[in-house]
């Protein structure tokens, strides 16, 4: 007998689904007012912590598709909100930062972002707050080790 999969009970799905939910939510305030999609909030977002990352490091970071952080480099890059240089020592690597405008627009949706993060942790508590920050970063080691184990398997 096959078992059958219930998708609102599957740890993967049931991520997705809050990821996404998050996601449109903190979208919805901020789209609109800057003309800003999902994607190119979360490389501004990057920038804004670590300046000077490459493209490949964004996506790393983000876990987005490289064609993904490709287009969303692009349309800020058109906008003005990120500036681009290349290194010194390797013209091929190009390094990725905030323009005026870009940080402008970080400074002012940061604390949107955080403002929807504290509503949608208000019904837990310190303890519970702590526990979920532990469990997320544990289960994020776990799915990077499946993930390097997956690739493994696919070499041999």
């Amino acid at each position: 007998m096959n078992e059958r999969l219930i998708l609102d009970r599957f740890l993967p799905y049931r991520l997705s689904v809050l990821s996404n939910t998050v996601s449109t939510a903190i979208a919805n305030r901020y789209s609109e007012r800057f003309d800003l999609r999902i994607p190119e909030w979360r490389v501004l977002a990057v920038l804004g912590m670590q300046p000077g990352l490459s493209a490949a490091e964004v996506s790393a970071r983000t876990a987005m598709d490289a064609v993904a952080v490709s287009r969303a480099v692009t349309r800020l890059l058109k906008q003005g909100r990120i500036e681009r240089s290349y290194t010194s020592t390797d013209r091929r690597r190009s390094e990725l930062r905030l323009s005026v405008q870009g940080q402008r627009v970080y400074e002012e949706i940061v604390p949107i972002a955080r403002a929807y993060e504290q509503a949608l942790l208000d019904p837990l508590n310190e303890t519970q707050r702590s526990e979920l920050d532990r469990l997320l970063q544990l289960l994020t080691q776990q799915a990077d080790l499946l993930t390097h184990q997956t690739l493994i398997h696919k070499e041999i």
